[in-house]
């Protein structure tokens, strides 16, 4: 190993480290590992370690992965439900966009709504998860409708929807400010929401993505509207395209910004860009990459473990983007959680992502015990609802796959 972290029991773990790691690298993970605030200058310099360097920097990530949430890896039971496929964004890195005469195209009723919703509470799922396209035919009511019939039909179940696009696209619909619109829906029974559309947080960057249909300041101001009517978000990335280090790591400084600020993130959600049927990749093949590669999707989890340490502590792996067992050994590079089983996937499947629509909770406690944590079921604010522990494995672990 690259890295031997000791005194892992201790508030303040120090590291022995190769000799081949240079004093720069060493000198950003020793800050980490005491729980200092890293620079974008800091992470750039990390997002560019191999070898060596690079697992020294995954080992890193493990220990302050263990310092704040202990051995423990976690998943939720969880439905996606999304309601309309019709969109007319055009944002440029999705498939999953439909026009409203498309053969394909695809709008629920908010009953149909309620019925998704109360089956995956009868196959116990604690929450669902319900996103739709930008539909023209959509207004402020049919936000509010839906989480009123998914209430009704099951008052406990925890509703998490609606991006900060979506939520961008009701208040035009309904000609209110962010704060009043999403204290509506919270009134009515909305308990938290996704923080997807942010992409990347650089106005460049969405331009190319999306033509800045939504900017960064207007997804900042959407997010710190939610938290400042409480009701909690995610936050996200979604790496691989046009974009590079540089923007990788202000788009993590940006986050731990506004977590000091408001408080109101939940987890971190990395989300590679799933490249094979988009137009953004089919139109520009020269100029676009085929998402991140592996050696990204680890180092990105990590750094953004050590980026966000005492900010954001819940940093989630995506199984659907980089398949269940990729994603389980992120358990041990920084990431604590799985995401959710989801019952259903359409977005990511449309753009050609290959590792199915499901996972059981049965295999989400074998993934979390292969990599040598103790697997806890836990709701959408990360209360535990069920633990299923084991012996711990060696602290030490290989990950393979890194270069």
């Amino acid at each position: 190993m690259s890295l031997r972290i000791q005194d892992l029991e201790t508030n303040t773990p120090s590291a022995i480290f190769d000799p081949a790691i240079s004093p720069a690298i060493n000198a950003i993970l020793q800050r980490a590992l005491s729980g200092e605030e890293l620079d974008s200058e800091d992470a750039c310099a990390l997002f560019a370690t191999q070898g060596a360097e690079a697992q020294a920097v995954l080992d890193c990530a493990d220990a302050v992965r263990k310092k704040r949430v202990g051995d423990v890896g976690t998943f939720v039971v969880t439905r996606n439900i999304n309601f309309t496929n019709v969109c007319y964004m055009g944002c440029r890195f999705c498939n999953f966009a439909k026009e409203k005469g498309d053969k394909e195209a695809e709008f629920l009723t908010v009953e149909q709504v309620a019925d998704r919703a109360e089956e995956a509470w009868q196959r116990g799922a604690t929450e669902v998860c319900i996103q739709g396209g930008l539909h023209p035919d959509i207004d402020a009511d049919y936000y509010r409708e839906l989480i009123v019939a998914v209430k009704k039909r099951v008052p406990d179940i925890h509703i998490h929807a609606f991006s900060p696009f979506e939520i961008w696209y009701g208040c035009k619909k309904a000609r209110l400010e962010p704060e009043v619109f999403l204290a509506e829906l919270k009134q009515l029974g909305l308990g938290s929401m996704p923080g997807t559309a942010a992409e990347i947080l650089d106005t460049e960057i969405r331009k190319k993505l999306t033509k800045n249909k939504l900017t960064t300041e207007e997804w900042v101001r959407i997010i710190k509207a939610a938290h400042s009517v409480g009701v909690p978000t995610t936050s996200t990335i979604m790496y691989g395209h046009v974009d590079q280090p540089i923007h990788w790591a202000n788009h993590l400084k940006l986050l731990r910004d506004i977590q000091r600020e408001t408080g109101g993130f939940t987890e971190f959600v990395p989300l590679g860009f799933i490249h094979y049927e988009t137009p953004l990749y089919l139109d520009n093949p020269d100029q676009v990459r085929p998402g991140p590669t592996q050696d990204e999707h680890f180092k990105m989890h990590a750094i953004a473990r050590l980026m966000l340490q005492g900010y954001i502590d819940n940093i989630q792996a995506s199984w659907v983007k980089m398949g269940p067992e990729v994603a389980a050994k992120m358990l041990r590079s920084g990431a604590n959680d799985l995401g959710g089983t989801l019952m259903n996937e359409s977005i990511s499947r449309a753009a050609g992502a290959t590792h199915g629509q499901e996972v059981f909770p049965e295999d989400m406690v074998a993934n979390i015990q292969a990599a040598g944590l103790n697997a806890v079921q836990r709701n959408t604010r990360y209360e535990v609802v069920e633990s299923f522990s084991q012996p711990q494995a060696p602290r030490f672990i290989a990950i393979q796959g890194v270069a």
